[in-house]
């Protein structure tokens, strides 16, 4: 087991606004930027931080690269942690394999899909702090059936509809849902897949408490979109929206 030095960030501050922008990608724990769409540790630390306390029970279901279950640990949260892929759930294991004094949160990983989570009890979650594939933009495997991240728009909003129901019957009433989502293009215009899901999750049963913008940085599809959107004419998409939704 890793031994870790830096178990916090050297300049944070709780976000007082609805507008965020992390240009660091974090340089405390075992945090990188390999997993390729992986979130900035510091949205998850201030989610945790902020609509949850000590020894409370996360969910993140979307694992992924395993950002969220490495802060949850460090800020002395329990979680469970899902993903679909093994390569993601190895890094996940990878990633919550460190020590450090006062980190005492504990973390389950579990192979699972996110629209079933019927290994967990209703009403069980205290906080859902998770970052799903924005459809096929990023797509994470080639023959994973589970996998959302090869769904076109279409298909991943009909099954995000069964996502919210889930996250939905596992949290407690007044507790928090905190998805991160973003938009895309098709032939030259905006396609608010992020706004589709709100409305998915408003559907579902949710309220939604804060919408928050989210400044992208780094992205490393910029020098080609760039080129395009001079000769197409075009915005390049530079934000996200982090969606804070109330049961």
């Amino acid at each position: 087991m890793k031994k870790i030095k830096k178990y916090q960030p050297d300049d944070f501050t709780l976000e007082m606004t609805t507008h965020w922008s992390f240009p660091k990608r974090g340089n405390w724990a075992t945090h990188d930027a390999k997993w390729r769409g992986n979130w900035s540790p510091y949205i998850p630390r201030n989610i945790l931080l902020r609509y949850s306390k000590e020894n409370d029970l996360i969910l993140d279901q979307f694992a992924g690269g395993g950002t969220t279950l490495v802060e949850a640990k460090l800020l002395n949260r329990n979680c469970i942690g899902v993903d679909v892929n093994d390569i993601a759930l190895t890094r996940c294991h990878e990633k919550i394999n460190f020590e450090c004094e006062n980190a005492n949160g504990k973390i389950h990983i579990v192979k699972g899909d996110a629209r079933n989570l019927n290994f967990i009890e209703t009403e069980n979650i205290d906080l859902i702090c998770t970052h799903p594939p924005y459809a096929n933009i990023i797509q994470y495997s080639e023959n994973i059936e589970e996998d959302l991240s090869r769904l076109s728009i279409k298909n991943f909003l009909n099954e995000m509809e069964n996502v919210a129901k889930e996250c939905f019957r596992v949290l407690k009433k007044d507790k928090f849902c905190a998805i991160l989502m973003g938009d895309t293009r098709q032939k030259g215009c905006i396609v608010p897949m992020s706004f589709d899901v709100m409305k998915i999750f408003q559907q579902t049963g949710f309220t939604l408490k804060e919408l928050i913008i989210k400044e992208q940085h780094n992205c490393k599809a910029t020098g080609y979109w760039k080129t395009n959107s001079i000769k197409y004419n075009f915005l390049l998409i530079a934000h996200e929206y982090l969606f804070i939704f109330r049961k």
